[in-house]
């Protein structure tokens, strides 16, 4: 009689075969979910250990905290700091670099994709890729000794002529020497454009060839072309790499603390201000970390540049996600 294919050897093997197979994936899906979870556990981590080292010395702090423009930790019986000036420099010196650097890379990112022949995109992009393994002292050094100079006139111009707009405002504080916001911004443009640039090349990468041909078809020019998919398809990728770009300048320290000159304290937004980054503040007093109390002001310090970058990333997720379903 014929076997019932049922209950013959045919339905144990395949039984067995599916038994194996979702053992497999309940295993790949644990250690996946390890993995993201090990993430989270760290950055939770991190933040409740800088929450824990900064709320003493928050509490022991004689001046505010966020309005203050002091940084006094050398009593530690007499805690006076603030982290208004550290924030200006911060954020002002960063989205000035942000407002440099995207328009240059995502133009050579278009250069590369759409313009470029083969034989000269490859080795133009390896180029620009090199940027990101230059350390950061060596784009402090360069700063300081080669473009602080040379853009000193053309800041002083600024200030000579546009001088009634905050920004370009010398706030009565010396241009000279170079060693300014407007300065460290540069420095910190070049120091991101290949973050921005390779992200943003490769997302226009994949821009769908039969969109651009469909363009192509209708008599759009190559501009045309460009404007009408190829900056649609990959504008989350811009969003994305430059949000990654503005969390590496937020953060950037070495390069900053040679750059920018400290002498000169910030106070009204101008790009001619001095001063310190979150990052370059807490470097600057590394050496100093031997007392609870001092040291908790430079970590609650960290703690505040740890939220804002957190925030950044997460508002350019929001952003970039809202591009791509929209």
């Amino acid at each position: 009689m014929p076997s019932d294919s049922k209950t013959g050897p045919g339905r144990t093997n395949l039984e067995s075969s599916k038994s194996h197979n979702t053992r497999a994936e309940t295993i790949f899906r644990s250690l996946a979910t390890a993995a993201g979870a090990t993430i989270v556990a760290a950055i939770a981590l991190i933040a409740l250990f800088l929450l824990i080292r900064a709320v003493p010395s928050i509490g022991a702090n004689e001046a505010n905290f966020f309005t203050s423009t002091e940084f006094n930790t050398s009593d530690a019986n007499h805690l006076r700091f603030g982290i208004r000036d550290l924030f200006m420099v911060t954020v002002l010196s960063s989205i000035f670099a942000l407002v440099i650097a995207v328009p240059i890379g995502v133009g050579i990112a278009l250069f590369l994709t759409q313009y470029a022949p083969k034989v000269l995109a490859r080795p133009f992009a390896i180029l620009v890729d090199l940027l990101a393994a230059v350390p950061s002292i060596v784009f402090g050094l360069w700063g300081y000794l080669a473009l602080a100079g040379e853009i000193e006139p053309f800041q002083e111009w600024l200030n000579r002529n546009l001088g009634w707009f905050f920004l370009f405002s010398d706030g009565n504080v010396s241009i000279g020497g170079g060693g300014t916001i407007f300065t460290a911004g540069l420095v910190l443009a070049v120091m991101i454009l290949p973050i921005i640039t390779s992200v943003s090349r490769e997302v226009f990468h994949l821009t769908p060839r039969a969109h651009i041909e469909a363009a192509q078809a209708l008599g759009a020019t190559k501009w045309e072309v460009v404007r009408m998919t190829v900056l649609p398809y990959g504008r989350s990728g811009v969003i994305a790499g430059s949000m990654l770009g503005l969390g590496r300048a937020l953060g950037e320290t070495i390069a900053v603390l040679v750059v920018l000159r400290t002498s000169a304290q910030a106070g009204h937004w101008s790009l001619f201000d001095g001063g310190y980054t979150f990052a370059s503040k807490i470097a600057s007093a590394a050496s100093e970390f031997s007392q609870a109390l001092p040291t908790g002001a430079y970590i609650a310090a960290g703690f505040v540049l740890f939220v804002l970058t957190f925030v950044v990333n997460a508002l350019a997720r929001i952003a970039a996600g809202g591009k791509v379903n929209g």
